[in-house]
């Protein structure tokens, strides 16, 4: 019997990708969507050819269902959805506020709901090679590491903190954060100080669109960040995700989104073509695979809470301007 699968909140960018893959996935039905928004949802619902439902009319009809609304609603989200579906995957960052994601991962042991968070990064073909380069001890102790995560500013309610929760520095600092703490389990970030830049890069925005974080993990490594919204219209991709090891036996760069070739159509914008795996459609297939299934979530709530913590650290060190202690 094929997963019958609901939206709840179409609002993420994010939506539109998640969306393609549960449509043509063999295994799942996609029964419908709610938002709060109507106008928005009568215009996803058009656009899917699936129908708009009320909130707990799509949860009481669904397997499993996908949270893409704004971050401040995804904790009201999850509430609503606890103990009546088998499993639901989040769109980072969990939530905007450490009470609201302690609340989640209390209600999901509770109810035993399987939570899991949006990190597709993970799933990149040359991120699980540097893990297992990391678990063979090629690099011997690593000391440092150089990350970056650049993107295009978003707009709409991404600039809206009462809404986002933050601007640059939260959209992207969780992604690297994750993707550290998966290539070492059992470390976690301890002390962050940051900078962060509001208004730098796009003025009047009213959000911080730039930050450079410097971080010290439970291993020892000393790491730096480069989270900005710093790519125009004109760039031929999204962003980046980037890393930089160095350790006593070698050192080695990892580009996540380097699996591409150049594209200049006639009559349209010069972009980069992706050739390898989609990583959207890699944490969809896992995430199917997993509802279906017994098995725990690959990316928990915890590894979604641990990496929002980094990123709100790094906004009380911008406050302070100090480091701040993490954990």
């Amino acid at each position: 019997m094929s997963l019958r699968v609901g939206f709840l909140g179409v609002g993420h960018v994010h939506t539109a990708s998640y969306m393609r893959h549960l449509l043509r996935h063999p295994d799942v039905s996609v029964i419908g969507l709610y938002d709060w928004d109507a106008q928005r949802a009568a215009t996803d619902a058009e656009r899917w050819g699936i129908p708009a439902l009320g909130r707990d009319e799509l949860i009481a009809a669904s397997d499993a269902v996908v949270i893409c609304a704004e971050n401040v609603h995804h904790r009201a989200l999850f509430e609503a959805a606890a103990g009546k579906v088998r499993a639901v995957l989040c769109e980072k960052p969990i939530a905007t506020t450490m009470t609201d994601a302690r609340a989640m991962l209390e209600l999901a042991e509770r109810t035993g709901t399987r939570l899991q968070i949006a990190f597709p990064v993970r799933y990149a073909i040359p991120l699980m090679a540097l893990k297992e380069m990391l678990a063979r001890g090629d690099l011997g102790t690593v000391h440092t590491a150089r990350a970056t995560n650049h993107g295009s500013m978003p707009g709409g309610w991404f600039v809206q903190h009462e809404l986002s929760g933050g601007g640059a520095v939260l959209d992207h600092t969780v992604h690297v954060v994750d993707a550290l703490r998966w290539l070492w389990p059992g470390v976690e970030v301890t002390e962050v100080y940051a900078e962060v830049g509001r208004d730098l890069l796009h003025p009047h925005l009213g959000s911080d669109d730039a930050g450079l974080l410097s971080f010290t993990l439970s291993n020892g490594v000393m790491a730096t960040l480069d989270t900005s919204w710093s790519r125009p219209p004109s760039y031929p991709i999204w962003g980046d995700v980037t890393l930089e090891l160095i350790g006593d036996q070698g050192f080695t760069s990892v580009d996540v989104f380097s699996q591409n070739v150049a594209l200049a159509p006639r009559g349209g914008a010069y972009r980069w073509a992706g050739y390898g795996r989609d990583l959207d459609g890699a944490l969809i297939d896992d995430f199917v695979d997993m509802a279906q299934g017994d098995r725990a979530p690959s990316i928990t709530g915890e590894d979604g809470l641990r990496a929002m913590e980094v990123a709100l650290a790094a906004y009380e060190s911008e406050r302070t301007g100090q480091p701040v202690a993490v954990g």
